[in-house]
């Protein structure tokens, strides 16, 4: 029933807003949990005695190759408009694969590398945080290095201008960040 409180009513009013080409506001569903996705993957594996093939350098190359799988997927589409949120029911349905392969294969290497991805994702967003001010990076696409220097007073660099949009290179060497 379209307009629905269940599942079904939230992808068809997220349908018909898409086709519309209206931005609808988004958030996974609360489970499966990161953790939940590496035990059902590594019981998977252990299922079928696979575990003695995902070595860190496997799982990576096999990570990269689902990525590759994804991107094949954009690939020739056109720029711009809904994208994704206007493909038909089998494409979305092979896009959901691609990235389900990809996230099941990044919370394999993690495990396997004994890295905990939430808290990595925390301590990540934080780095982020310092080498993306707001009022330094708001709607400039350049990477940190070239933002301009933190000298430049916050009410003149805050607000989206042409200016704040240009990425100046920065001396890594000047800063002693060889």
């Amino acid at each position: 029933m379209p307009g629905g409180s269940g599942p079904e009513g939230a992808a068809a009013a997220g349908a018909a807003a898409a086709a519309a080409g209206h931005d609808t506001p988004f958030s996974f569903s609360p489970e499966p949990t990161l953790e939940d996705i590496r035990r059902l993957q590594t019981e998977f594996a252990a299922e079928r005695d696979w575990d003695q093939f995902h070595k860190p350098r496997n799982l990576l190359l096999a990570l990269v190759g689902e990525v590759g799988e994804l991107a094949e997927l954009f690939q020739w589409k056109p720029d711009g408009g809904p994208g994704p949120l206007s493909w038909s029911e089998a494409e979305r349905g092979a896009l959901g694969e691609e990235l389900s392969d990809v996230l099941i294969y990044l919370v394999a290497l993690a495990s396997r590398c004994h890295i905990d991805l939430p808290q990595a994702v925390l301590a990540k967003m934080e780095t982020n945080r310092r080498h993306y001010p707001v009022h330094l990076a708001r709607g400039s696409s350049c990477k940190y290095t070239e933002l301009p220097h933190e000298d430049i007073p916050k009410a003149e660099s805050l607000g989206h201008t042409p200016e704040a949009t240009e990425c100046a290179p920065v001396s890594r060497v000047a800063e002693g960040t060889n």
